[in-house]
């Protein structure tokens, strides 16, 4: 939908929101806004003191979940024919499935879906499967899926574990000083790396019966499947030199197998199951993410496992906690975002000046429970005390900087003070700085870029860089703790983020869609750790913001924006996205700009009965080109945040 047609639809839908405008009054309008707001969070949160909104992604949870079920002989139970129902329900006009509303077919995504549907009784000469069908084969048939795909497509025998990339369990042996090791991938492929190495040694491939399979969304016999490639924008020489190398390691590796040349395959297998089983200790399932609790069902079961055993359970309990179940369908949950939404709200409820106390108290103690004090996957490259916190309920090896640095911020804000956690977490936070100044996700110096050109690299994501959006936001947080201009970690950041500007004076988000994001977060970042808002980089950020604001006083990006550079900053209007772009702006001295009395305007005409906006589109990004998030609280704390914001900014009447 294009700008004109959001801000139409927009207009359309007045009549389902709440108007303020007889009030007469703008403050009052805005005070309304955040009262009802409030209101809505303090109704929603746990008894323990912790918020949690729903996580959703696409349908490739639902599907994996059904292809793991039907490995286990599982496919005819009611919660995979429930998932089946859901799938179902999210199948475009076209035919395929993507991956965030509105979005192109996704030849991957929509296999499996295909897959799965077929796997839990569907009719493939149903108009939809033949529909689906169709599509698939256009865009290039299950020949173009990726690289985890194609692992699901060997488990279930559609194509032997050959046309899959090498995943040899001999790297977990591979010392830390090695050039390649595994604590040089990111966090999030190593959890997924260990236990599928272990599958990819085994190839516990199930045979199914003919009418079960996809041969029909084959375009060429699986040993004429195009090569595996990143999505990613890397290209030239160089780029093509390692894809060749990896291929050529890649084909070595598979002679090797063929010829049972592996004399260190019994001490990998084993050290991987060590790796694997310590780290389900303290966590919601491996890495506490859907895709290695997947494959870590599969690994044990190759290892030996019973079904009834208690690692095995476990895992499948974890799986389970995953799902939300209504009448009719059943969803999955990639993880759950507990520390993340709780953080933030505490500082949205902190932005409105008189938040219940006891609310607050609450969330604080709640947050500083979670607090980690042992050493994980980090550590290995970084010696300091442990401290930080995770995304979720429980992960103890994977905390994260900007979780961290969230809840240091909700922690100031709610509680007005430096809580002792927060100083250890400061220390963390400024030993995971990396060289180039910046600051990655999980790991430190976690950047070898031509790891990306590695067959199983093709979900984008092998490495964890710096990236501006969580740099900036480091940088907001080190604030409070009286780091500023003229501090070496501080001034390296500074400079990071001069470098990563774009030409139109944006910066790109990696954690959420996408320079809307990126923008308002390295603005807010360099203005609250002391770079004058007079400065070229903020001036021209907020420009940036300025100049994609639509007729209606709202922001919006599409995810195509990771692929499609012409729409950067465009898309469907969002409540959250316009949050985002009003806090860059006030935060660059914009307060009384008229954008920004229209995007407050904007908020507060969209506004629902309840105190929430309404939001289906997906804002949150898991891995760009890849995978796409809906954060259900997304489009209600960031608003509040911003409306609460602006009425603190207020020196005089509107």
């Amino acid at each position: 939908m294009n700008e004109q047609g959001t801000c139409e639809r927009i207009a359309n839908e007045q009549g389902s929101v709440v108007r303020h405008h007889r009030l007469g009054d703008f403050r009052a309008q805005v005070d309304n806004a955040v009262l009802l707001a409030t209101e809505w969070f303090i109704s929603q949160q746990h008894a323990d003191g912790h918020w949690c909104g729903e996580l959703e992604g696409d349908t490739i949870l639902e599907s994996e979940y059904i292809l793991l079920l039907a490995w286990l002989g599982q496919e005819n139970t009611e919660v995979a024919r429930k998932a089946a129902r859901y799938i179902r329900s999210k199948q475009q006009p076209d035919g395929g499935w993507s991956l965030f509303p509105g979005g192109e077919l996704d030849v991957s995504v929509s296999v499996k879906a295909y897959f799965a549907l077929k796997l839990t009784g569907h009719d493939p000469e149903a108009e939809y499967m033949q529909r689906a069908r169709e599509a698939i084969r256009d865009r290039g048939g299950a020949d173009a899926v990726n690289s985890f795909t194609r692992f699901y497509l060997a488990l279930l025998g559609q194509i032997p574990f050959d046309q899959c990339p090498a995943v040899p369990p001999e790297m977990v042996l591979l010392p830390n000083w090695s050039p390649v090791n595994m604590y040089r991938i990111s966090a999030w492929s190593r959890t997924i790396f260990v236990p599928l190495s272990i599958v990819w040694a085994h190839r516990p491939a199930r045979k199914l019966d003919d009418r079960l399979g996809i041969r029909e969304l084959f375009l060429h016999e699986p040993r004429d499947w195009p090569p595996l490639m990143s999505p990613g924008k890397h290209s030239g020489f160089a780029a093509a030199a390692w894809r060749t190398f990896f291929r050529l390691v890649d084909a070595t590796l598979k002679f090797s197998e063929r010829l049972r040349i592996r004399p260190l395959r019994q001490r990998a297998l084993r050290a991987a199951e060590i790796w694997m089983l310590e780290r389900f200790k303290e966590s919601d399932g491996l890495g506490a993410i859907f895709p290695p609790i997947i494959w870590s069902v599969v690994a044990l079961r190759c290892l030996g496992y019973t079904a009834d055993s208690a690692e095995v359970c476990e895992c499948l309990q974890q799986l389970k906690a995953l799902i939300i179940e209504e009448d009719d369908t059943v969803r999955l949950q990639p993880c759950k975002s507990p520390v993340w939404d709780t953080a933030i709200t505490l500082r949205a409820l902190a932005a409105t000046e008189t938040p219940p106390a006891d609310v607050m108290t609450r969330g604080v103690d709640w947050l500083l429970s979670k607090e980690v004090r042992r050493s994980g996957d980090w550590s290995v490259n970084v010696k300091v005390e442990p401290a930080g916190w995770f995304f979720e309920y429980e992960n103890a090896f994977y905390p994260d900087v900007d979780d961290t640095i969230m809840v240091m911020m909700g922690l100031q804000e709610a509680d007005k003070g430096l809580d002792a956690a927060c100083e250890r977490a400061l220390r963390w936070i400024l030993s995971m700085q990396n060289r180039d100044g910046g600051w990655g996700a999980f790991d430190k110096d976690n950047d070898l870029e031509f790891l990306c050109h590695v067959p199983f690299a093709d979900h984008n994501a092998m490495i964890d860089p710096s990236t501006p959006d969580i740099t900036a936001r480091v940088l907001e947080a080190l604030a409070p703790f009286e780091l500023s201009i003229g501090h070496p970690v501080v001034d390296r950041a500074v400079r990071y983020l001069r470098k990563t500007q774009e030409a139109d004076g944006s910066w790109f988000g990696r954690w959420g869609v996408n320079y809307i994001y990126g923008t308002w977060q390295v603005v807010s970042g360099l203005a609250r750790i002391g770079v004058p808002v007079d400065d070229s980089a903020i001036r021209r950020g907020a420009r940036w913001l300025l100049d994609h604001q639509q007729p209606c006083g709202g922001w919006g990006e599409s995810a195509r924006s990771y692929d499609d550079p012409s729409m950067k900053g465009n898309g469907p209007v969002t409540a959250s996205q316009t949050a985002w772009a009003l806090l860059g702006l006030m935060d660059a001295g914009y307060e009384d700009h008229p954008a920004v009395r229209r995007g407050i305007q904007f908020l507060i005409d969209q506004q629902q009965a309840d105190g929430t906006w309404h939001e289906t589109e997906f804002t949150g990004t898991g891995f760009p080109r890849v995978f796409y998030l809906r954060y259900h609280m997304y489009p209600i704390y960031f608003p509040l945040l911003a409306l609460a914001r602006w009425k603190q900014s207020l020196t005089s009447d509107p």
